[in-house]
Order: C-alpha cells, then sequence, then structure tokens
C-alpha cells in the first residue's frame, strides 16, 4: 500500500488517498487513534471519483463513530481499464429494464460474477494491507453495494463478521447457495421504489440468507432515496457488532 495524499477534513478526520497495485483507493481515519480500532469496508458500485461525495459522507460518519473506513476502486471502472465484456452486458441489462422487460439470468451472470470473482481477492488484500498499518486492528464489517460482492466476502472472508447489504443491483441466481452458507450478522438495506433494482429477488435472496440474525429494513423511495435515520440505523448495527456496544435504543 502506497499513499500517495493525504489531508485533515475540518470533523477530526485524516483521509488519505493510495495505490495497493494498479488499485486506486481511500483510507478514512480519525486524526488521533488512542485505542485500537474496527475497520469498515465502504463498498459501492464503482467509479470513487464519481461516487466520492455519498463515499465520503458514509466514511466520515462511520468514523465519528471510532471505525477506520476505506474503499477501493472495482475492476473495470474509474480509471481502471475497462472490460468489454462487462460492458456489453450492462448495455444488455439497461436495454432490458427499458424496454419493461425480465433481465435474463444470463444477462446477470455475465455482468456480475467476473466482477465478484476479481474483486473479492482484492478487496481481501486490502484488508491486509490496512490491518497492517498502526491502530487499526479489526473486526472488519463490510457495508454497501454491489450486494453480490458482499455475499462473496461474508463466506470467504473469516475477519468480516457483521455486513450492511444494501439491496440495490443483481444477483445471479447461482449465488444463492453463497447466500444460505452466511452466518453472520446482516442489516439490509431495499428501497422499495428502487428503479434498477428487482424487489423480488431482493426479498427472495434475504429469505435465502442463512445467518440467524439479519434484518431487513425497507424504506419507500427511489434508489439514492435512503432516508437519514437508515444511516443512523446502519451505525448502530456496526457499533453493536464491531465494538460489543449495545446502541441506544
Amino acid at each position: 500500500m502506497q499513499f500517495i495524499s493525504e489531508r485533515r477534513l475540518d470533523d477530526g478526520v485524516v483521509e488519505r488517498e493510495f495505490t495497493l497495485g494498479d488499485i486506486p483507493g481511500i483510507l478514512w481515519t480519525p486524526d488521533t487513534i488512542t485505542e485500537p480500532v474496527p475497520l469498515v469496508l465502504i463498498g459501492h458500485p464503482g467509479g470513487v471519483r464519481r461516487m466520492y461525495p455519498r463515499l465520503a459522507a458514509r466514511a466520515r460518519h462511520t468514523v465519528a463513530e471510532g471505525f477506520a473506513a476505506v474503499t477501493i476502486e472495482l475492476p473495470g471502472s474509474g480509471d481502471r481499464p475497462a472490460s468489454p465484456d462487462a460492458e456489453r452486458a450492462r448495455a444488455d441489462l439497461r436495454a432490458a429494464i427499458t424496454a419493461g422487460e425480465p433481465v435474463a439470468d444470463e444477462i446477470v451472470e455475465r455482468l456480475i460474477t467476473p466482477l465478484v470473482d476479481k474483486a473479492a481477492p482484492e478487496w481481501q488484500a486490502t484488508i491486509d494491507a490496512v490491518l497492517d498499518l498502526p491502530g487499526i486492528t479489526g473486526p472488519v464489517g463490510y457495508s454497501g453495494g454491489v450486494i453480490a460482492l458482499g455475499i462473496r466476502l461474508a463466506v470467504i472472508e473469516p475477519r468480516i463478521t457483521a455486513a450492511l447489504l444494501f439491496a440495490g443491483s443483481y444477483v445471479p441466481r447461482a449465488m444463492f447457495a453463497e447466500a444460505r452458507r452466511i452466518t453472520i450478522p446482516l442489516h439490509v438495506l431495499l428501497q422499495w421504489d428502487d428503479e434498477g433494482n428487482d424487489r423480488q429477488l431482493a426479498l427472495d435472496l434475504f429469505d435465502a440468507f442463512g445467518s440467524t440474525e439479519k434484518t431487513l429494513q425497507a424504506n419507500m423511495g427511489g434508489h439514492t432515496g435512503v432516508p437519514w435515520f437508515a444511516a443512523d440505523n446502519a451505525q448502530r448495527f456496526f457499533v453493536r457488532h464491531l465494538k460489543g456496544e449495545r446502541a441506544a435504543v
């Protein structure tokens, strides 16, 4: 991990951009770490620069609760080399949604599975690098999308002990078997009127999760209309599971 910039924000947060090999990322930490802090992975659908305001807001909210937060660019997004196969699958997905047609399983498989297969090991390498830094010891939580990536990491990465999953993207049907293997606590956010998501698939996926502690918070509104109190509930979830504290009711 090579840090390439550092700045102190006005709310006691240090933001450092880095590269991990050829993967760009951003790490947010408290400006003073007096005790070991857990780590939250800030997931997203790709395009760190484009999504920076939303990612930074989520990260700063996370750091305010006493965590470190990190994000990395997804394969084929941002300044990383594009994938022609993924672009074709994404175009097919948009065409089906625009036409009001069901999205075929093979489109979802072509778009999501190669992304998850490549991104999951990159996130594991990021965890390795961040947990080697002074003051950041884990445990680790995953927060956000792509939900299929969160599923894969929850299954294969034992350092992740809780996950907040955004039900805002498609999941290959083949990954439902992985969802059934998840045992960590889950908090799932679903926007009921998300124009780019299959609501029934999201509900079926939630039913498939094998965790004995799982919560579904469904809110009215579109993809970007998550209410402020949903973010507060998410932070209480991480405080409870990553810091061993019970949040105020």
